[in-house]
């Protein structure tokens, strides 16, 4: 299901579901402990004897965010018990709190009272044991701590009906549902609570009262943000937050967005905002905070891959954050391990090392179970940066004997001698081991940037060396990786019993050949090779979009590839978008890159969330949601777009 709202800062970020449930709450890295691991967070209601948890039968639910910022509004609304909540809600910009401010409005003809229900089944650092809960007088709240992990729920007024109980037989939930809590005070181990408030309200009447969660490493810390919240005002933590978040979008202002319709202007902005939420403070780059697909493979995508920060860093610079950007390098810097030059498959957000399912044995030999493609995208993203951003060059001192040097020996050494072409690494999609034309491209484009970066810090020698390096990486591309009987580029050299044999499988990746530089566009080997990649994996339903390439396997919903060689991605179909805005000649052809970008906007969820693919049926998301990739290439695929209409007169 769709993460409908994301809040974070950071340090703190907080999802919510289309159900209105809290699925995620992130603390104090974004992405590695979730406290709500296979636990859940709701709303529920009692009305004169009736109970009903928010988005059960019977509710109708809408959310959205304020314009140009990390605040969310959800209406819910139950016709037969005749109330409708507004809740506005934030995670403070600066500081690891969530505000919820909640409207009750009593639509029945006659007065009553109401009660209104948070529960929470805590997790705290992503596993069910050892946790405690406890009522605190001091601040009259309730508190859930286990080892350095805190939390405090509190209210305005502070709470006076509260529930803690044992998961067995259903815990604080099932005590809620009887419209009473009868809990103790304190209790360990496995368990939750639930918290209440109750008002009168006459017919037609309204209340509004505030609910809020902060975060701490210790009970010292989160008594001090809860006493914050009460001095500062929940309202105005609220306000304080919009202004922020308006603010950091300011610069946006200044772009023109040629012809583009506001809901893709809008979309843009609320991509960056998806970005900056779902990017720790310390540089690592999510790839997703959506925690559903545990299901199905019992693990998940809140990891920093270095494939998807540096795109997402790259993409942050086009759109004017350097800032947010150069955090991601100083992050990749502190996981690159020096003797080794290259990047493992994926990390935490504290840089330690993430799970990975790349093997370390093919055909019985020890190989590095590697992503190429992930150092050379660090690289080459570096090296955009300092040319889009010249006044950056004074980071260089530190980057380039950290990250630069180290990278672009790896690359330059990790070679076929006879083919210059790099050796076999796991492919973009992580699924298949051999030499592929996306990570050659990569290579060359990375080892170009090494090479501009070592003329920056006067290394004259082992600018040349690297330049060199991509010079053969880029004959060994024309000379193997080109198929002159299909008249287009193949996907790779697969690693088979036989060795490296010719893999022509059509895949979308390989947009990375104009893309990263190894030829331009206009190149009469690139052309017929989009164009297969435009009409070989279109699919051909009323869904439309790009899949990833023939025959995908991943979520498959049919076996008919001629109509369906794979599900639509999102950023395989904006790269299509941005090969069609580069080729164009005038303005007007222009048209099929912006309904491309058009299709995407379409394709986003009701408060702009984009997902990694969809159902090519149904269009409704599939994998995670939102997936930061995406929105980083809606953004490329936009700016892009903006740079081609400028090259045209009016």
């Amino acid at each position: 299901m769709p993460r409908e709202i994301i809040l974070g800062n950071g340090r703190l970020l907080v999802n919510l579901d289309s159900r209105y449930r809290v699925r995620e709450l992130y603390y104090p890295y974004v992405g590695k402990e979730n406290h709500l691991l296979d636990g859940i967070g709701e709303v529920g209601v009692w009305v004169e004897g009736n109970f009903s948890w928010v988005g059960e039968a019977g509710w109708e639910i809408g959310s959205r965010y304020e314009e140009e910022t990390l605040v969310a509004v959800t209406v819910a609304f139950n016709p037969a018990l005749q109330l409708s909540l507004r809740f506005i809600e934030a995670v403070d910009w600066e500081r690891e709190v969530w505000v919820r401010k909640v409207e009750v409005k009593n639509l029945a003809s006659y007065s009553r009272e109401i009660r209104v229900f948070f529960y929470h089944d805590f997790n705290l650092g992503g596993y069910d044991l050892g946790d405690t809960a406890f009522y605190d007088p001091a601040t009259r709240g309730m508190v859930h701590y286990k080892s350095c992990y805190f939390l405090l729920l509190n209210g305005h007024e502070g709470i006076d009906r509260y529930s803690i109980r044992k998961r067995g037989g259903g815990g604080s939930r099932a005590d809620a549902e009887d419209g009473e809590l009868a809990g103790p005070p304190a209790d360990q181990g496995d368990m939750n609570s639930a918290v209440a408030f109750s008002f009168y309200l006459e017919a037609g009447g309204e209340k509004t009262f505030f609910f809020w969660l902060v975060a701490g490493r210790s009970l010292e810390e989160v008594r001090e943000k809860d006493g914050w919240v009460k001095h500062k005002g929940p309202d105005e933590i609220l306000e304080r937050t919009r202004l922020f978040w308006r603010h950091w979008l300011k610069r946006t202002r200044r772009k023109d967005f040629a012809d583009l319709p506001e809901d893709l202007i809008r979309l843009y902005r609320h991509s960056l905002l998806v970005l900056r939420a779902q990017t720790d403070l310390r540089g690592g780059v999510l790839a997703a905070s959506d925690t559903d697909i545990l299901a199905t493979n019992r693990d998940h995508y809140a990891y920093i891959w270095p494939r998807d920060g540096a795109l997402v860093a790259h993409a942050l610079d086009r759109a004017g954050y350097p800032e947010v950007s150069r955090a991601f390098f100083n992050f990749a810097a502190s996981v690159l391990r020096q003797g080794e030059g290259f990047f493992w498959h994926k990390y935490h957000p504290d840089g330690t090392l993430g799970s990975s399912w790349l093997a370390w044995l093919h055909g019985g030999e020890e190989k590095l179970p590697i992503q190429e493609d992930e150092t050379a995208l660090v690289l080459w993203a570096l090296g955009e940066h300092l040319r889009l951003y010249p006044e950056a060059s004074g980071y260089l001192t530190d980057w380039f004997s950290s990250l630069v040097k180290p990278m672009a020996s790896f690359l330059a050494c990790y070679r076929d001698e006879k083919t210059g072409l790099p050796l076999p690494s796991y492919d973009l999609w992580e699924e298949r081991y051999g030499t592929f034309t996306f990570t050659a491209s990569t290579v060359y484009a990375a080892l170009r940037a090494a090479a501009y970066l070592a003329i920056l810090a006067g290394e004259r020698l082992l600018a040349r060396t690297w330049k060199q390096a991509a010079e053969e990486v880029k004959q060994g591309v024309l000379e193997h990786l080109y198929d002159r009987e299909r008249n287009r580029f193949l996907r790779g050299l697969g690693l088979t019993a036989r060795g490296l044999s010719p893999d022509p499988t059509l895949d979308a990746s390989l947009w990375g050949v104009w893309r990263f530089g190894l030829l331009p566009p206009s190149d009469p080997r690139v052309v017929a090779t989009m164009e297969a990649v435009e009409e070989g994996l279109k699919v051909k339903t009323a869904v439309g979009g790009i899949a990833r390439y023939h025959g995908d396997y991943y979520f498959r919903q049919t076996e008919n590839f001629d109509t369906v060689p794979g599900n639509p991605w999102i950023i395989t179909t904006l790269w299509l978008a941005e090969y069609l805005t580069v080729r164009a000649n005038r303005k007007e052809e222009l048209a099929p890159a912006k309904e491309l970008l058009c299709w995407a906007a379409r394709h986003k969820s009701s408060t702009g969330m984009l997902p990694e693919q969809l159902h090519p049926f149904t269009g409704t998301p599939l994998s995670v949601c939102p997936l930061t990739w995406s929105h980083a290439a809606f953004i490329e695929a936009v700016e892009a777009y903006r740079r081609g209409w400028r090259a045209f007169p009016s």
